[in-house]
């Protein structure tokens, strides 16, 4: 029989990629909270997360043999106006969920963000100090203290922006830049803001070496290039054959945002390359994408 395991958020779009990914080894049991969603082979409950004793109840009566825990409030902007809410699932059921992987001593595999940064010392290894800008940076920061705190075989996965194609009830950035070009409107792109991207798919990869060597501690998950959300956007409109005179450079004091964004959370990944997790390059992988 297949081992259990508990993945929260699978209507998230990372969490649809890692049900995808497991699904051959693992008997997936996964949450979510907003978006119903039927995944082949994959068993899932509305829950809210929030709610200890609801989710602890679920937790029981699934008896898993591992967790990884993805979903999040992960809009920073949202999170900005909404800190009361945002603490509540980033943080409070982040520790909640630490406390029962420790009293079943399983496995737990925490998503974190490249956002934990301040983005003025970049590339960031996993030894490095945090000092998020916003308060989503923030409520991460301190969801990875008190998970660790708990629990500390946790795994912190610092993931970095993700891209891909949608799934039944998530999207990633680039389908909004996409729509955007082909309604021949201008894209306005950061020149001077810098990440180290990878797909949902790779993303999912990478948690699943962490999981299967029982890697512990924290692990960044970014990809081999650091590339501005401009450059990101012109392998885009190659990739996709879209109208190039409509993408624009702009820089981030041009936008007026509800939440701070560091310019460059660049991520050293290292690490988990030394333990054979292998990102593609970005052309490489959105030219496996369709362009909707």
């Amino acid at each position: 029989m297949k081992r259990k395991i508990f993945i929260t958020g699978v209507s998230g779009f990372l969490g649809w990629h890692l049900c995808q990914k497991l699904q051959p080894t693992w008997d997936i049991y996964g949450t979510y909270f907003s978006h119903p969603l039927e995944i082949p082979g994959v068993k899932s409950a509305k829950i809210n997360l929030v709610n200890e004793s609801e989710l602890k109840n679920l937790f029981l009566s699934i008896q898993p043999d591992a967790v990884i825990h993805t979903a999040a409030l992960s809009q920073p902007n949202y999170c900005q106006n909404h800190p009361t809410q945002s603490y509540a699932i980033n943080v409070q059921a982040s520790r909640h969920i630490a406390q029962l992987c420790a009293d079943a001593a399983i496995p737990c595999l925490f998503t974190s963000t490249d956002l934990v940064f301040d983005g003025l010392n970049p590339p960031y290894a996993e030894t490095d100090p945090v000092n998020p800008v916003n308060i989503y940076g923030e409520h991460k920061v301190l969801a990875e203290q008190g998970m660790l705190e708990i629990y500390p075989q946790t795994t912190i996965c610092r993931m970095p922006l993700m891209f891909g194609n949608p799934t039944p009830t998530a999207t990633s950035f680039i389908q909004g830049f996409i729509h955007t070009l082909q309604q021949g409107q201008d894209l306005k792109l950061f020149i001077d803001e810098y990440r180290t991207p990878v797909s949902g798919t790779t993303a999912a990869t990478g948690l699943q070496l962490a999981l299967n060597q029982n890697i512990q501690g924290i692990l960044h998950l970014g990809g081999k290039e650091r590339i501005s959300r401009y450059e990101f956007g012109q392998l885009m409109v190659e990739a996709f054959q879209l109208p190039k005179h409509h993408l624009q450079a702009c820089r981030q004091t041009d936008v007026n945002m509800a939440a701070p964004r560091p310019q460059d959370v660049s991520l050293d990944s290292s690490q988990a390359f030394s333990y054979g997790y292998n990102p593609p390059p970005i052309a490489a992988e959105l030219a496996t994408l369709s362009s909707f």
